[in-house]
């Protein structure tokens, strides 16, 4: 009885949790960092496949259109924006290597003959699979168990199947990696959440620092789930990391989206802007937090510090400036940065905070995080949500040019394991749909003690521009069932995190000076 109990839980596993649990234990003696790059390339090598078999076989048919077509043309294929794989590339084949020796060898030259083929993959799919760590007969069983993906679903529908995969491997390998895995994927939760609250229709959206392209893959999602046009939203990107670069690709071209604009370069996006001409509709960025190496000292007369020259210390204040600049006419930005960036007052930063709000009328919306959202940090985190157009009266008539709304959402949420948190659907409608009411007029808004505030730009004033949430929205309500001991804990751990970040800006503003007066 047990047995069949223990059968049926994994039977009701989603298909990509079981399909995780059984590539992890082929992983063996390999880092999850590098065996990502095996498990994703597999996948990616089996969604183009399936995508090119499936004009393939209207080809061959030659029926209508495709009459007098030949299956082995390149161009067919480019014209209907589908990779073209050679023979010795195509998954069948591999499968039937699968069981030699070789197989690395084989998915390596694989590799090689499709970027040979599709000049827009050079330098982009991983050439892994021959290393000596690698087992041939777990190599094998990767390729078995990836074949088995979108078996019993039609191919014309493998590309959701598989980039649902692909995103779910993401995560988990994030997740795996700890601190590390931060450096290439945002949670999900923060991704949909902001994403949902700036609700990019159509449009130019931008990500400068765009890890492995979830802001996007997550921007796809939300104008399909809302009946709109993808081609009504184009991406820019940029990726100082090669490797996160790469993976980008792969996770964009997997979900049918155009990545011909999200570009690499290792000087990163302040000392070599690859979109210098771009102003986009929507910013959608998790840039990284308290970056001290940035080339500030390069810097210093840069026309985008429209606002105050950000100190060379830090980079919060310049990420910020140089989402500003690229915002068009009527764009709006969702921003994740250090709560540091809420208070911080050393080096001018406060100047510049002010700058953004009274002088430039740019901020719209301040939401504090709960801890414990990020894989590669405990730095209490918070969103900034940038408004070009915050002259124009919303649809009820009143503008909000005067003032900002502060959600404080340290207490949503629930922890996936020990050390990881994140945001329930529940969570992100209430924060999204408390904003849309603000901004739009509709839905009736109302300040909420100890969640929500909008607040006149006279009374952010009177704090010196200080944009912490929880000064504005007050407590909540005194609940019978309130928990003191939880809530000490939790303002204890915030109060150490802001103690620990507060410590190291004073050791890099000591280093700064040490180096000036060397």
């Amino acid at each position: 009885m047990a047995r069949s109990k223990t059968e049926k839980e994994t039977r009701a596993e989603p298909l990509e949790k079981q399909l995780w649990k059984a590539a992890d234990k082929l992983r063996k003696n390999i880092d999850a960092a590098e065996y990502k790059h095996v498990v994703l390339g597999l996948i990616f090598l089996k969604y183009i496949s399936d995508a090119f078999e499936v004009l393939y076989a209207k080809l061959q048919a030659g029926e209508g259109e495709c009459a007098g077509a030949d299956p082995e043309d390149k161009d067919e294929y480019k014209a209907e924006r589908v990779f073209f794989v050679p023979p010795e590339a195509r998954w069948s084949w591999l499968l039937g290597k699968a069981k030699q020796p070789d197989i690395g060898l084989h998915v390596d030259a694989a590799m090689d003959a499709i970027e040979k083929e599709n000049a827009i993959l050079k330098g982009v799919l991983p050439k892994v699979f021959a290393r000596q760590n690698l087992d041939p007969a777990s190599l094998g069983g990767l390729i078995d168990l990836v074949g088995n993906i979108a078996l019993g679903d039609a191919k014309a529908r493998s590309r959701d199947v598989l980039g649902h995969v692909f995103e779910y491997f993401l995560g988990e390998f994030a997740l795996a990696e700890g601190k590390q895995g931060g450096q290439f994927y945002t949670p999900r939760s923060i991704v949909e959440l902001l994403v949902a609250m700036l609700e990019p229709y159509k449009g130019r959206v931008f990500d400068p620092c765009c890890g492995s392209g979830g802001m996007f893959v997550q921007s796809e999602k939300f104008v399909a789930e809302h009946q709109g046009r993808v081609n009504d939203i184009s991406i820019y990107g940029q990726e100082s990391n090669q490797t996160t670069w790469r993976l980008a690709k792969m996770n964009l071209a997997i979900r049918g989206i155009d990545a011909s604009q999200v570009k690499w370069n290792n000087e990163g996006s302040f000392l070599n802007d690859a979109h210098k001409d771009v102003k986009a509709d929507f910013i959608i960025a998790n840039p990284p937090f308290n970056v001290s190496d940035w080339s500030g000292e390069l810097l210093r007369k840069d026309g985008r510090w429209q606002y105050g020259v950000p100190p060379v210390g830090n980079a919060n204040f310049a990420w910020l400036q140089h989402f500003v600049h690229h915002l068009a006419p009527a764009g709006r930005a969702g921003v994740v940065l250090a709560k540091g960036a809420l208070t911080s007052k050393t080096s001018g930063e406060g100047n510049i905070r002010k700058a953004l709000g009274a002088e430039g009328n740019l901020i719209d919306c301040i939401v504090n995080l709960p801890a414990k959202l990020f894989l590669n940090t405990q730095i209490p985190a918070g969103l900034w949500f940038l408004n070009r157009a915050r002259g124009s009266p919303n649809r009820d008539g009143h503008p909000r040019k005067g003032e900002i709304l502060f959600i404080d959402a340290r207490n949503l949420g629930h922890l996936i394991n020990r050390r990881t948190r994140e945001l329930s659907h529940d969570d992100i409608a209430r924060i999204a749909a408390t904003y849309h009411a603000w901004r739009t007029g509709e839905g009736g808004y109302e300040d909420v003690k100890g969640f929500c505030a909008s607040v006149p730009l006279t009374r952010v004033a009177e704090l010196d521009y200080v944009l912490t949430p929880g000064r504005y929205v007050g407590l909540p309500d005194e609940e019978d069932d309130f928990n003191f001991a939880e809530r000490f804990a939790a303002l204890k751990a915030e109060f150490e995190a802001q103690v620990a970040e507060e410590a190291r800006l004073n050791a890099a503003i000591a280093e700064s000076l040490a180096r000036v007066k060397a």
